[in-house]
């Protein structure tokens, strides 16, 4: 099971790195398009679905990394199992706002395209298109926020170089 899940938080970064390539080919069309005078319609928008799309997809891999931001401050002067609790906690609370934005992330692209949405902007993209990205990306990242969650209630050792972080924090 961790292999499966592992895969699936590196695929999803993978494919927010290709969104973030689609970014760079957007902004640099956009560049190009300026100096040589054309114009490729709803560009803009592309750039900024690519951009949200490549956010959201990357949020499990990092939080799976720990590079998400904490603060640590009361975390670090605890005792071990006071320490064990407050991580547990945030961890639990953590993980119920994930899969509620995860709920909702789907609810509203698939509303979206049930009332077939689509962009006030000249490109008329359905919005259920972009949102899938979104969709997605907070799916995954429930998953690896009740991942950690059951992780540490199941005992996660305390390493050391955690440990050391938290002094320097």
């Amino acid at each position: 099971m961790r292999k499966t899940l592992d895969f699936l938080y590196d695929s999803a970064a993978a494919l927010a790195a290709l969104f973030m390539v689609g970014l760079l080919v957007a902004v640099l069309l956009s560049i190009v398009g300026r100096q040589l005078h054309f114009n490729i319609p709803g560009l803009d928008a592309y750039a900024g679905y690519l951009m949200a799309g490549a956010g959201f997809l990357a949020l499990a891999h990092t939080l799976k990394r720990g590079e998400h931001i904490r603060v640590t401050l009361l975390l670090g002067r605890l005792h071990h199992g006071p320490r064990r609790w407050l991580e547990r906690w945030a961890t639990g609370a953590a993980a119920l706002l994930a899969v509620l934005f995860a709920v909702y992330s789907v609810r509203l692209a698939w509303q979206s395209h049930a009332y077939n949405d689509i962009s006030t902007g000249n490109d008329a993209t359905p919005l259920w298109l972009p949102q899938l990205s979104m969709a997605v990306g907070a799916l995954i990242f429930a998953i690896a926020a009740l991942d950690e969650f059951l992780i540490e209630w199941r005992g996660r050792p305390i390493k050391p170089e955690t440990a050391e972080a938290l002094r320097h924090e």
